[in-house]
């Protein structure tokens, strides 16, 4: 510690003293203290910010969530709700959103506020935030979702204290979707100016838990904001909980125990090693574990996908057989999706058979009109189409993926083969496989995407031919395609539903990616714990939660 005011020293001393106190007292599941102390942990080993900016990964979100509040909600069933608005309206030409907000919510108090007492919330701290986005100064990896889309020149505006307005540049239907992702979070200027690059460790919001005490890489601690504005239907005060404890434990296996040691009351995913003797291959808990603890399965919105560069002036795939629409569309038949689901995902996934826009989001075609199902004969009969007999003459292909994923790609890789694809795999570190995937240095890929916001079109947008990589790692480029997507940014939702499944359709039809499976969330919560709430893009809400 650099030396400086002695006074803030020991007030600092005072305050982690008291705050280990606090989580020796609750260590053993709170008998003696009483408090509802909620045990994570984080499996990547540590949490590299919590200012909203950098709310790039899924802890960085969780734990944002915890400590601001974005202008909307998403629940359960995609369903958009407001948070700290109230309303808005939208200009018949799509371009001019005009936001109201809550007048009773109040930032937590901190040293930087008027005698350490947060001040009330206005439509200026939203336009601060959302400035800060944008400012190449903070460079924060969210700028994306204004960038290109709000007006260059004055994008937000504060009409009065309860009013905002935002410009576009062109309409973009999705845009209150993007307002309750964590990068909108909403953050006070008198505590980000005090820190600056810092205020990733002295976080401060309006949320329902507000930060205490952080040894990074070990514990993080946020305490019940006693003044958080929600409450619950009977007009109880939320959050339930009086803290939440983070711990930084690397090892998936290190966390199972954890959690069946009762150490822990959440568990996101389980070990590969894990699910085998947890799970049954229909994906429910065998029965030993059925009684210990809970499972809910939940719609992810992620499809897993092996993608293929179709860029014909790449020199990597000009000669390339997956240059031939027709040899992508016979890989699509050769692969059983099925049998991927049951035997590697323990029947906790869905087959990807009805295009890229994954299950349980607007746009998600269940007819069955388009999509790939396991029909070999077909596979065989469009490779003589394409000129390759039982593969004869077809040189080999290669899917790059990374290790975590080797079992799966070289399974696909022995359905290839039987009907004559001869197929190699090789295995990259991820960064590696993302870097290449982004320089179009890789003919097939196995990869992932997952939803940004709750709207198809940030699965849509991965073809638009405007767009470089990312999003845009096949090179995919259609003229309707893209049309259709222009389009689509300014229609009513029904019809933009459609809009969508149509996209989804042609995109397919010319099979620049092979959907495998669509996942499913896998949350594991001890038997006292009620009310625990996540959404389809696994952003988890605990202002609800109940521990007995």
């Amino acid at each position: 510690m650099m030396a400086g005011n002695k006074k803030l020293s020991t007030i600092a001393v005072l305050v982690l003293l008291n705050t280990s106190l606090f989580y020796c007292s609750c260590g053993n599941r709170n008998e003696n203290s009483g408090k509802k102390v909620f045990h994570i942990n984080y499996s990547s080993g540590t949490l590299e910010s919590a200012d909203p900016a950098f709310a790039k990964n899924l802890y960085a979100m969780w734990t944002d969530h915890m400590l601001y509040n974005t202008l909307f909600e998403t629940d359960g069933n995609l369903n958009l709700a407001p948070s700290l608005a109230t309303g808005y309206e939208v200009s018949e030409d799509g371009l001019s959103y005009i936001l109201h907000l809550r007048t009773d919510v109040f930032f937590h108090d901190a040293p930087e506020f008027v005698n350490g007492i947060g001040r009330k919330m206005t439509a200026a701290d939203v336009v601060y935030s959302f400035n800060r986005i944008i400012n190449p100064s903070v460079a924060s990896p969210g700028a994306w979702i204004f960038n290109g889309r709000v007006d260059s020149l004055h994008p937000f505006t504060a009409i009065n204290d309860s009013t905002l307005v935002i410009k576009l540049v062109a309409p973009f239907r999705p845009l209150l979707k993007i307002l309750s992702m964590p990068y909108c979070s909403v953050v006070p200027h008198e505590v980000v100016e005090k820190w600056g690059k810092d205020f990733r460790a002295h976080p401060c919001g309006t949320g329902p838990f507000m930060f205490t005490y952080w040894d990074e890489g070990n514990t993080f601690v946020a305490h019940k904001n006693p003044k958080y504005w929600e409450k619950d239907a009977d007009g109880n005060s939320l959050p339930y909980l009086d803290a939440v404890q983070i711990t930084f434990n690397e090892s998936k296996a290190t966390e199972f125990m954890l959690f069946m040691q009762k150490k822990l009351d959440f568990m996101n995913g389980l070990d590969g090693s894990f699910k085998d003797v947890v799970l049954s291959k229909n994906g429910r808990l065998k029965t030993e574990y059925a009684a210990k603890f809970n499972l809910n399965k939940q719609t992810y919105l992620n499809t897993e996908y092996i993608g293929i560069l179709i860029d014909s002036a790449n020199p990597l795939v000009k000669n390339s057989p997956v240059i031939s629409p027709l040899i992508r569309q016979a890989i699509n038949y050769a692969i059983d999706r099925q049998k991927i689901v049951t035997y590697f995902k323990n029947g906790v996934t869905e087959p990807a058979t009805s295009g890229f826009i994954p299950m349980g989001i607007p746009g998600f075609d269940s007819s069955g009109r388009y999509g790939y199902h396991y029909d070999p004969a077909k596979a065989t009969a469009l490779l003589a189409k394409a000129g390759f007999p039982n593969g004869k003459g077809l040189p080999e292909i290669t899917i790059t993926t990374i290790d975590n994923w080797a079992d799966i790609v070289n399974f696909i890789a022995t359905e290839l083969q039987e009907i004559g694809i001869h197929t190699k795999v090789e295995i990259v570190q991820r960064n590696i496989e993302l870097q290449m995937m982004s320089r179009s240095q890789l003919a097939m890929f196995r990869s992932q995407w997952i939803a940004d916001y709750p709207d198809a079109e940030t699965f849509l947008v991965f073809f638009n031919g405007k767009f470089p990589a990312p999003p845009n790692y096949t090179r995919f480029n259609d003229a309707t395609f893209n049309k259709w997507y222009d389009e689509s940014m300014n229609l009513p939702d029904s019809i933009r539903w459609k809009t969508y499944q149509a996209m989804d359709s042609l995109m397919i039809s010319y099979a620049p990616i092979i959907p495998l499976y669509y996942d499913k969330l896998l949350h594991f919560t001890q038997k006292n714990i009620s009310g625990f709430l996540s959404t389809p893009m696994n952003l988890i809400d605990l202002k609800k939660v109940k521990k007995d």
